[in-house]
């Protein structure tokens, strides 16, 4: 069907595009729910890269009907000679469902990939995936890096249907009668993104296509500024004893945050930078000459600034 072909003419454009000259001998691992859309992803990626496909379901076991859903997707593969696992997360759950649920699957999908000997990993995150992603980032007023969204490659994950509506992804479904099921979780009150969704179901003026070429132009605003900072780290960013030194401040106002969260990672060995509103307030009494308590760390203003480890508390 021209759909169907369509779409996987798409998928290896898209995978040529974010894999390089590398793409034509590589090996790709699908990670497939049981939903649709990577039903969708997992059925082109075959007829796209014959004899180059694995798959994998992640069984979180959050839902009495995970098991049955990752049974569907390794009968279906079993019967087009497609190699899948089953795989489940291997530390406990902790803190916030959802951002334990995403670390672990992209954990347990990266061992995979390794121990398959695979290149890359697809996941079938579409258009209005990053509509959504990008509508609740604005949401929590977030700046060029959360709102360019969700990325089309991310270490060894590509995302190659970022562009394409998920309506053809489901029609995609339907037509080549591939099984699949829906997620009740996608429609649960209880998550901020299912909420938005039902919100967007009748919002038609809104382009979800639009705001993957917004994302894709956010993302190469935060490539420059990450460049820029980069090369100002090597020159102004040495070491001060426990601490790291910024020898030259007078940067505009982002340069300046991207400089000490550069140095806050350097400092602490965290990934994890302090809360925005925090950062601006200790920039603020840097750039005044003064001194700022962030995180456990003291940041010295004047001239230039240092980041050193606070005293302790009498």
């Amino acid at each position: 069907m021209k759909e169907t072909a369509a779409l996987e003419a798409h998928l290896r454009d898209a995978v040529e595009g974010l894999a390089g000259d590398g793409a034509g001998q590589a090996r790709f691992g699908i990670a497939v729910s049981g939903g649709p859309d990577s039903m969708a992803l997992l059925f082109l990626a075959v007829r796209a890269f014959p004899g180059r496909v694995e798959a994998a379901t992640v069984d979180h076991g959050l839902r009495p009907e995970s098991a049955a859903e990752a049974r569907m997707v390794a009968a279906w593969c079993a019967a087009h000679g497609i190699a899948h696992a089953v795989l489940h997360p291997a530390a406990p759950r902790t803190g916030n469902l959802h951002d334990w649920a995403r670390a672990e699957r992209y954990a347990r999908l990266e061992a995979w990939r390794e121990e398959r000997g695979l290149d890359w990993i697809f996941t079938a995150h579409h258009a209005d995936d990053q509509l959504e992603t990008m509508l609740m980032r604005l949401n929590r007023g977030a700046g060029v890096s959360g709102l360019a969204g969700i990325r089309p490659r991310a270490g060894h994950v590509l995302r190659p249907l970022l562009a394409v509506r998920k309506a053809r992804l489901q029609a995609l479904a339907d037509i080549e009668a591939l099984p699949h099921v829906q997620d009740p979780s996608n429609a649960d009150p209880r998550f901020d993104r299912s909420v938005l969704r039902s919100a967007l179901a009748d919002a038609d003026w809104l382009d979800p296509q639009a705001a993957v070429r917004s994302a894709s132009a956010l993302a190469e605003v935060e490539q420059a500024l990450q460049w820029t900072v980069d090369r100002l780290a090597a020159r102004h960013l040495r070491r001060e004893g426990e601490g790291w030194r910024l020898d030259r401040t007078d940067f505009p106002r982002e340069l300046q945050r991207r400089l000490l969260l550069t140095m806050w990672a350097l400092a602490t060995g965290s990934a994890r930078p302090p809360r925005g509103d925090s950062v601006d307030r200790a920039i603020a009494m840097a750039a005044m000459g003064k001194k700022a308590s962030l995180g456990g760390w003291l940041l010295v203003g004047g001239s230039g600034w240092s980041l050193l480890p606070a005293p302790p508390r009498r």
